[in-house]
């Protein structure tokens, strides 16, 4: 007796362990920033040491869970859009099969756990992590993939699509950051 829904809680565990991951080391950051600016005995006049590194950790794992689970939603659509344009499978049989590949993030975030203090580790471990799983997906979903062009024009879609996000959030930041810096009175 298989139950499907038996992994349906690991994107929020994975989720939770990757904001984890990154909040500590951020964490650390934070604290070394405010001790070097100087707040950070001031700030200790008013609450205690556990309860300000209490409140920047619950903090951060809340900006890094909502920017984690609004790239998950984004990974889906790309997924099943990439699905409708290529694929033969118009049941969603196909998503079935891919569930289980939730393991593989479940295991990367436990993984990223050990490297709280590199945030290199940490994205290394991500991106390794999502490309485990892209393979994963495209092998359980080839079956659906009739032909070699709709196998490439799959990953070309996914490819292309990934490219096109990841260059207008790198010029949006660059543009906000030349923003800041030529307003800044030097």
């Amino acid at each position: 007796m298989k139950n499907t829904y038996l992994t349906g809680y690991f994107p929020f565990l994975t989720i939770l362990l990757f904001s984890l991951s990154l909040a500590i080391y951020v964490e650390d950051t934070i604290i070394n920033f405010l001790k070097q600016i100087g707040i950070y005995q001031g700030m200790l006049g008013i609450i205690s040491e556990t309860e300000l590194k209490l409140a920047v950790m619950i903090g951060l794992i809340a900006v890094f869970f909502m920017v984690l689970s609004a790239l998950k939603v984004v990974a889906e659509t790309i997924n099943e859009l990439s699905l409708l344009f290529f694929s033969t499978d118009t049941d969603g049989d196909i998503l079935k099969n891919v569930r289980n590949g939730s393991l593989i993030f479940l295991a990367g975030g436990l993984v990223s756990l050990c490297s709280y203090a590199s945030i290199i580790g940490i994205i290394t471990i991500f991106l390794l992590t999502v490309l485990i799983y892209f393979i994963y997906f495209v092998y359980k979903i080839s079956p659906s993939l009739t032909t070699s062009f709709k196998l490439v024009g799959f990953i070309c879609f996914q490819i292309v699509v990934w490219g096109f996000i990841t260059s207008a959030l790198l010029y949006m930041i660059l543009k906000i950051y030349n923003t800041a810096m030529a307003g800044l009175p030097i």
